[in-house]
């Protein structure tokens, strides 16, 4: 990712000591480069301009983060960027999420919002620019003090001192005095060998409320007289609402309302468990539409088909179509992926304080700017009578960034039919049944080898919905008629093969579909590393080797794909029954390469050691980059071995974690993470362990018994006659 080179003309420095209680407060925001601009966004001069830092006279030091914490560890690796430059105390850190405002925007897409695995990318050179600033007027605070040179004085863990003689003066001494002076105009950055925290294990700042059940979740939310919903919605995608009875209902005790409201009839209690026996007896009448025949199966003979025919180019090089024209045998195969759902621990929520000229809401989001914007445009205020208090969020993984704002957005609807504080809570099952999915997609590919064995023609028609058409990033999306966010992965492979065709069917189908953590990667690498450990094997070479020659001209992709390989003891004996697969891919700026350890058991795959490397240049907080990287290795797997939604006459059949499981503890592989020392600036690492694990493992289980897998989820196949 690119940013602008700073201007220092153009830096806008706001600092108050009046604006959040008194103290030191520093603000720094980067020139914007606009990615995905939204309309209704307005300069700072709409909302009082705010800050990354608060220095306390208690000498505690509060950071405010504009990105969500859903699990990932933000919360403490943005807190190092800062405190590292400031010098400050780490004990003495603390981290508040930051309120809604343009200053809070992600410096790329012009928005606050978390996702794509950026928020330490794209805050890597912001962030440290507002800690050394801060550095900077602390100690010109206290050279004034001392009356010396601010060169004679250096700062240390939360102190000034001045070196000729030792004195010192603590931040929370300094910071009132600190918030008189002009901003600095020019900041230095420290040089890495400098770093003091950046770099070195960490504890995370959000652990301990986590498990002394302090942490406040959307769902822990609570205000006086708040009401709970729970929304009845068309059990087909496109069904209209035809006539609903509210009688039995109301009869519930406890039941105070029931009301419509565009996305259907929303039952109004005093408890969620009154909502819920109130919604169980509603008697509602759904026109099922036009969809309601659909049928995974059917979808599947569509796709395939569509695989037939070309589709939009998405990749051109070379002569694929003649090279392989010219091909005796070229080697073919079709691969699919099922539809899947976000599932997050804690379900949706989110709790809508309306009044006449005024909005509160208190929810975990990764959309914060959409999601007042829509706020604002339904309840008829302006956005900044709308103010968005962003909690933790018990997992995200893209479902709680819907540029729709769909459980927003219906919660204010219900909040403005009711016009009482309301929390509308989606269950588990409304959610799976009827939420936003990851889509299915079904690819056909070509490759042709040459009498030496390399490879040289690639063709690959992808089909797929696009989860970009009708959603305000469009525009930025769709490129020459190709979701690029559908073929990455594809699109770019990093293998040395001189013809290629990438090209791309986008059906259009009325089922909601999203980006799920690692959005197009998560398919396309299990196509990709599938296909090319086949191609490898009808080349009679080893997988590992065939794609190490491949990617002589790819430094960083073969860096980890040799370090997985050595650690994992690539070409060493396994336990009889075994088998060993490898895959590597690079998304959103890292690369990851994963070893999968496999054997089948009751005709079941079982993944008993996975050894994942990965390369996302400067590390900040090594440990959040090892659970990123075994988080995203069980979700993967999770999915891979279990997950599937499947629509049966419109409806889809799955509803809880009983029918759409994920991984036992007892399914837990033993995970090893290594990481690859760089100087490069820092890449995502909260989605980058996922592609590489599905592609990893179906290619242990070929080794282990001869049967290639092509689609996916595992459990789908009986390996009992293998």
């Amino acid at each position: 990712m690119r940013q602008e080179p700073i201007d220092p003309r153009r830096r806008q420095f706001l600092k108050s000591s009046a604006l959040l209680g008194g103290g030191l407060v520093i603000a720094f925001h980067l020139p914007r480069t606009v990615k995905f601009a939204m309309a209704a966004e307005e300069p700072a001069r709409t909302y009082p301009p705010n800050a990354f830092i608060r220095i306390g006279e208690d000498e505690t030091v509060t950071i405010l983060i504009n990105k969500s914490e859903m699990g990932q560890g933000v919360y403490t690796s943005l807190a190092m960027l800062v405190a590292d430059e400031l010098e400050a105390d780490w004990s003495k850190v603390r981290v508040e999420a930051a309120p809604v405002a343009p200053v809070y925007n992600h410096t790329v897409w012009n928005l606050q919002a978390t996702g794509g695995s950026t928020s330490v990318s794209s805050s890597w050179e912001q962030l440290r620019k507002v800690g050394a600033a801060g550095r900077a007027l602390l100690i010109r605070a206290a050279a004034e003090t001392w009356k010396v040179k601010p060169d004679a004085c250096h700062a240390e863990n939360g102190h000034v001192i001045h070196k000729p003689t030792q004195r010192r003066l603590s931040y929370g001494v300094l910071s009132a005095r600190a918030a008189e002076l002009p901003m600095p105009a020019g900041v230095k950055l420290k040089d890495p060998k400098q770093f003091k925290l950046i770099g070195k294990p960490t504890r995370r700042l959000d652990t301990p409320a986590k498990t002394d059940g302090t942490a406040r979740f959307g769902i822990d939310v609570q205000l006086p007289g708040l009401l709970t919903a729970l929304v009845a919605r068309p059990p087909v995608f496109g069904a209209t609402l035809k006539s609903f009875d509210p009688a039995k209902s109301r009869a519930v005790a406890g039941v105070v309302d029931v009301v419509r409201i565009p996305s259907g009839i929303a039952v109004v209690a005093k408890d969620f468990w009154s909502a819920k026996k109130g919604r169980d007896v509603l008697e509602v009448v759904w026109d099922r539409g036009t969809n309601a025949d659909l049928s995974s199966a059917g979808l599947h003979e569509e796709f395939a088909r569509l695989a037939m025919t070309s589709g939009v180019p998405a990749k051109e090089k070379g002569d694929p179509t003649g090279v392989l024209a010219k091909i005796a045998k070229p080697f073919g195969a079709e691969y699919a992926v099922p539809y899947l759902a976000h599932a997050p621990m804690e379900p949706l929520n989110c709790t809508v304080d309306l009044r006449e000229d005024r909005c509160e809401i208190w929810t975990g989001t990764q959309f914060q700017t959409v999601d007042r914007n829509h706020a604002a445009a339904i309840a008829g205020l302006k956005p900044e009578q709308v103010e968005l208090h962003t909690t933790l969020l018990g997992g995200g993984f893209g479902r709680r960034g819907n540029p729709q704002s769909d459980f927003v957005s219906e919660a204010v609807h219900v909040a403005k039919a009711v016009k009482k504080p309301v929390k509308v809570v989606w269950t588990r099952e409304d959610d799976i049944k009827g939420g936003y999915y990851r889509p299915a997609f079904y690819d056909r590919l070509t490759a042709g080898l040459d009498a030496k064995g390399r490879l040289i023609a690639w063709s690959h028609t992808l089909v797929g919905q696009s989860i970009a058409i009708g959603t305000p990033f469009e525009s930025a999306m769709i490129r020459d008629g190709v979701d690029v966010s559908s073929v990455e992965g594809a699109a770019d492979l990093p293998y040395a093969i001189p013809n290629v065709r990438v090209d791309l069917h986008s059906p259009r189908l009325e089922i909601p579909v999203l980006w799920w953590r690692s959005v197009g990667h998560s398919h396309t690498a299990f196509v990709v590393e599938s296909f090319i450990d086949e191609v490898a094997h009808a080349a009679g070479k080893d997988p590992y080797r065939f794609r190490r020659d491949l990617l002589a001209k790819h430094p960083r992709h073969r860096g980890v794909l040799e370090l997985a390989a050595k650690k994992a003891g690539w070409g060493s004996s396994l336990p009889k029954g075994r088998g060993r697969g490898i895959a590597v891919h690079s998304s959103f700026g890292s690369y990851v390469a994963q070893v999968a350890e496999v054997s089948v058991e009751d005709g079941q795959a079982r993944a008993h050691r996975v050894v994942c490397a990965i390369d996302c240049g400067q590390v900040v907080n090594p440990d959040t980059i090892a659970a990123q990287m075994e988080s995203g290795i069980v979700w993967a797997l999770s999915a891979a071995l279990h997950g599937e939604i499947t629509l049966n006459k419109g409806e889809v059949e799955q509803s809880n974690f009983t029918d759409y499981p994920i991984l036992r503890i007892d399914e837990m592989p033993v995970v090893e993470v290594h990481i690859v020392p760089s100087r490069e600036p820092p890449s995502g690492v909260g989605e980058p362990g996922v592609p590489p694990l599905a592609p990893a493992v179906t290619n242990a289980v070929f080794a282990a018994t001869g049967k290639r897998i092509r689609s996916l989820p595992l459990t789908g196949h009986d390996l009992k006659t293998v």
